[in-house]
């Protein structure tokens, strides 16, 4: 069977750590019911130690054979994501286009933004049982959307974004749960496939997902949650690896 349109090769990045992940982290060790954060989500900007990790992708990915090297960017709007994007293009060196799809953006948590499991569990008890009931994939938070939400999301960007980027070995720059949707989405996991995977497996920041084109004209996965950038031993090449949460959850 002769391949459909669609790239040869799609890669799913996650963003470097962020100060919301900083934040994050500091405020489940202290047991506060919010993070201390002064910018709104789309807003928060890399760590130092998320801008290293971009760097280090991009500089390896100008190591990689010409023939392997991503060939176009496509990139969540939020600053952490595009950042991490324009980081690691400027440090490859490769000639690359970067155009940003909201598409991508990161799950939105609605009225439990900037909150912590605690947090939501005493000011929101109803919704936390409620969140239980319908379990992690179909919750959706008041105002925000649930991981299937964020299917509808990637299965409409995967259809445009076939057309216009046929042949090309396409990089998406995005966020923990797009990494994992996209996951659900191109190998048709179910429900409890996709929960198993994640409560098995953190993403870490910077990682690389990689899918390629079949003959069929299906993605098969090549790599998961790769880190080999960051582990990297050359001087100056590798960064610290990084798995923290960006997803707040009632349970």
């Amino acid at each position: 069977m002769a391949r459909g349109p669609g790239p040869s090769a799609l890669w799913v990045v996650r963003h470097g750590e962020s100060t919301g992940n900083l934040a994050d982290a500091q405020a489940h060790r202290s047991g506060a019911q919010r993070l201390t954060l002064d910018v709104r989500d789309p807003d928060v900007p890399l760590s130092p130690t998320g801008e290293e990790q971009a760097d280090a992708l991009g500089a390896w990915l100008a190591r990689l054979p010409a023939d392997q090297q991503p060939t176009t960017v496509l990139s969540s709007p939020f600053a952490r994501a595009a950042a991490t994007a324009r980081r690691a293009v400027d440090a490859s060196g490769l000639e690359l286009t970067i155009r940003y799809d909201e598409r991508l953006r990161e799950r939105d948590f609605g009225a439990f933004d900037g909150m912590t499991r605690d947090g939501i569990r005493a000011q929101f008890p109803e919704e936390a049982r409620r969140r239980d009931l319908l379990g992690k994939f179909y919750y959706r938070p008041p105002g925000g959307e649930s991981w299937a939400d964020v299917a509808l999301r990637i299965r409409s960007l995967l259809a445009t974004e076939a057309l216009r980027h046929d042949g090309e070995r396409l990089m998406c720059v995005s966020h923990q749960a797009v990494v994992m949707v996209f996951r659900y989405v191109l190998e048709e996991l179910s429900e409890p496939q996709l929960l198993d995977v994640d409560r098995t497996e953190q993403v870490a920041n910077t990682s690389v997902t990689r899918y390629e084109s079949t003959d069929g004209g299906a993605f098969a996965l090549a790599g998961f949650n790769g880190v080999e950038h960051l582990l990297d031993a050359g001087p100056g090449d590798g960064a610290p690896v990084t798995e923290e949460n960006d997803v707040p959850s009632p349970a």
